[in-house]
């Protein structure tokens, strides 16, 4: 499907989250998406805080609706297009799901082998409910469509 081809060639999307007093909070993230599911890990990169401290996953762990907007920017605007993904967010940190998360993240983000090692971060799983998308058979080099939705 489009739609999976799509997010399945972006690297980076944007998570956003809402906090106990529905004040929301957006941040770039790296993932991966299979199955309806959308993986995203607290890395070692460098953050201002440890990982439960982490605004993003207090937000989630008293709200965990969220939204993640991955979209194509192109200066040929014919070429733009973005999945917006709304759904429930947890942290898992063991198990084969997570184990897995782990092993895609790590097949799509060379980095995560070389530099920023995942063993052992929580990851934020994403059970998609909603979707819509617009545009994404342009940006993913298909013959121009009107935008569509999904979900």
């Amino acid at each position: 499907m489009l739609t999976e081809r799509f997010l399945e060639e972006q690297r980076v999307a944007r998570l956003a989250t809402v906090d106990s007093q529905g004040r929301p909070h957006i941040v770039p993230i790296v993932y991966v998406y299979a199955n309806n599911v959308l993986y995203t890990p607290i890395d070692l990169k460098p953050k201002a805080a440890p990982p439960e401290r982490l605004r993003r996953v207090r937000n989630i762990l008293s709200n965990p609706q969220v939204q993640v907007l991955v979209d194509h920017y192109d200066e040929d605007w014919q070429r733009l297009g973005y999945v917006q993904l709304r759904g429930r967010a947890e942290i898992i940190q063991r198990g084969a799901e997570y184990r897995r998360a782990i092993q895609l993240l790590e097949g799509k983000y060379t980095q995560y082998h070389r530099e920023f090692p995942l063993e052992g971060r929580p990851v934020i799983k994403i059970f998609v409910e909603r979707s819509v998308a617009w545009g994404i058979s342009v940006a993913s080099g298909e013959p121009p469509t009107p935008g569509m939705k999904n979900g």
